[in-house]
């Protein structure tokens, strides 16, 4: 019932931007926290970034600190993240996540000249 659906990904430049979206349903998303997650070629799980309900307090692992923006839009049930001056090793499949429960089907992010 629970639904996530990721989208936003594809191949850029280094230094160059995306957006990803992921829509909710199934829900009260307005009720939970949210969190993106992402996973590169042949390595774990990494936490990106993580929102509170209304959207006021943000936190961001150092690695995207001040070039990731996290957001989310209650009244769409989506939750965005806004990525910048991306590099090379941003490349991954990134998750949107309720709780580390309920999880997405991930969209592709691919960072190369």
């Amino acid at each position: 019932q629970v639904q996530l659906v990721e989208s936003g990904g594809g191949l850029v430049q280094p230094g160059g931007s995306l957006r990803l979206s992921c829509v909710a349903s199934g829900f009260a998303f307005s009720s939970d926290w949210m969190h993106w997650v992402r996973q590169a070629p042949g390595k774990g799980l990494e936490w990106v970034s993580e929102i509170n309900t209304g959207g006021g307090n943000t936190y961001y692992a150092d690695s995207v600190k001040g070039r990731f923006t996290i957001s989310r839009d209650n009244t769409k049930n989506t939750l965005y993240l806004q990525m910048n001056s991306l590099k090379p090793d941003d490349t991954a499949l990134y998750y949107c996540t309720r709780r580390w429960l309920d999880w997405g089907q991930g969209t592709q992010v691919t960072v190369s000249s």
